[in-house]
């Protein structure tokens, strides 16, 4: 058997291993005022406030279109859901690349819709609406995931006995079964939101580089290094960081209110 001590030595090695690049870049933007820099940084701030917006949009569109779909693969088996189920979690695994390709071949102005939508006077890519639909494509599986998970792990009692008592299926859904699979729809919100946040992949190709259209936060950390200013892109980073170490906060302060409340109700 392994020994204690080559475990502890083993699980050393790998914190530090992922601690210590993570740990370096905010050390260097906080000691050398980079990340107060980053505040001051036009570009910076025209990234930011293009991150946020387009996340909010994107997550908005996740939300209206994924729970249906969660609560579709939750709750019922129809012919071809195992297919549904697939095509949901590709974009998981595909690299960031090969989804910007992708949409750009269906909304490209010679892709598969390109033509039609530009006869239409519509024309997506290298747009706002360009990133929007990368961030949707990458980011949405996370919430569909999460959320199918948590409504799956519902008692169906509580819903047989609202629709006995002549509950809808909309409000089965808001007032039975939204309340107890919240803090899955929450973490899958915010695990979407974060994903949205960070890409890079599917925007550049799909999207482009121009800043204050698509030029989003991941892209200044590119733009700047390619550029030689290795300050820049490390306070770009660091903000980037902080978002993410907020998110994972933020999940995990949701699973813990979500084991107190189970143990106090357990009480």
């Amino acid at each position: 058997m392994i020994g204690r001590a080559a475990l502890v030595a083993s699980a050393a090695a790998l914190t530090v291993f992922l601690a210590l690049p993570v740990a370096t870049l905010l050390g260097r933007a906080v000691g050398d005022r980079e990340l107060a820099a980053a505040f001051g940084s036009r570009a910076v701030l025209e990234a930011l406030s293009l991150s946020l917006a387009t996340t909010a949009v994107s997550l908005t569109i996740t939300v209206a279109v994924g729970t249906p779909l969660a609560f579709l693969l939750a709750r019922r088996r129809f012919r071809g859901s195992g297919l549904v189920e697939v095509l949901v979690d590709l974009p998981l695994v595909l690299p960031p690349s090969v989804a910007g390709l992708a949409l750009l071949l269906v909304f490209g102005r010679r892709g598969l819709l390109g033509e039609s939508l530009d006869a239409a006077g519509l024309a997506i890519p290298f747009t706002t609406v360009a990133v929007i639909l990368a961030q949707v494509f990458v980011a949405a599986p996370f919430y569909v995931r999460s959320a199918r998970a948590g409504i799956s792990s519902l008692p169906l009692d509580l819903e047989d006995a609202a629709r006995v008592d002549g509950a809808s299926e909309v409000g089965v859904f808001r007032h039975i079964m939204a309340p107890l699979a919240a803090p899955a729809l929450a973490a899958g919100l915010v695990m979407s939101w974060a994903r949205s946040l960070g890409e890079f992949g599917a925007t550049i190709l799909f999207a482009g580089n121009v800043t204050g259209r698509t030029q989003t936060l991941p892209l200044v950390v590119y733009a700047e290094f390619g550029a030689g200013d290795l300050d820049a892109a490390i306070a770009a980073a660091a903000v980037l960081v902080l978002a993410a170490v907020g998110v994972l906060v933020a999940v995990r302060l949701g699973r813990r209110g979500r084991t107190l409340d189970t143990a106090v109700g357990a009480a």
